[in-house]
């Protein structure tokens, strides 16, 4: 498994070794020995699946405080952009975003820490995306900042005609009128 980490401290993305022959393939796609080697302790405790066509953007999620939560994020089948964002108070890096193509061909996957808003757009005719959660989903710390914020510039690779979004997701603040 390489994982490397991105120009935003904390935030990795990770390629496994894929083994393939004439019967299909197989990887590893966690391994809590070689993820603490390079990233340190995390204890997933929840794991999420959404399933989305498309031109769907979904995001920027982020849980607050105590139940801020890191994320290891993958699509299964498709193909989507994953986007965090850096929310760290006092992080050199704050209000930068950094978006890796996520697919069931490259089998990457991202690792989000805490401090982080996350989203994804699908970019293949479907997407099913999974992600682990080392906290649980606190409604009362959900956060969210604005998918099309144009101080974050995030291409998300969809015609602004094509993109689907829920309706909270279409009237979350900008990242300014969260600080």
């Amino acid at each position: 498994m390489n994982i490397i980490e991105t120009d935003i401290k904390g935030l990795y993305v990770i390629e496994p070794k894929v083994f393939g022959d004439s019967r299909g393939y197989f990887f590893e796609a966690f391994s809590q020995r070689e993820f603490e080697k390079v990233i340190g302790p995390v204890n997933f405790v929840q794991d999420n699946e959404s399933k989305s066509c498309y031109g769907v953007v979904r995001g920027l999620h982020f849980q607050k405080g105590e139940n801020a939560q890191a994320k290891l994020v993958r699509a299964v089948k498709g193909k989507v952009l994953d986007v965090a964002v850096d929310l760290r108070e006092g992080s050199s890096t704050y209000g930068k975003h950094f978006a890796v193509e996520l697919s069931e061909e490259n089998h990457r996957q991202m690792f989000i820490p805490k401090g982080f808003a996350h989203g994804f757009s699908v970019l293949s005719e479907e997407a099913v995306f999974q992600y682990k959660c080392d906290a649980y989903y606190a409604p009362e710390s959900e956060g969210a900042v604005a998918w099309d914020d144009p101080d974050l510039a995030i291409d998300w690779r969809i015609p602004a005609d094509k993109v689907l979004l829920s309706a909270k997701d279409s009237c979350h603040p900008k990242l300014k009128d969260i600080r």
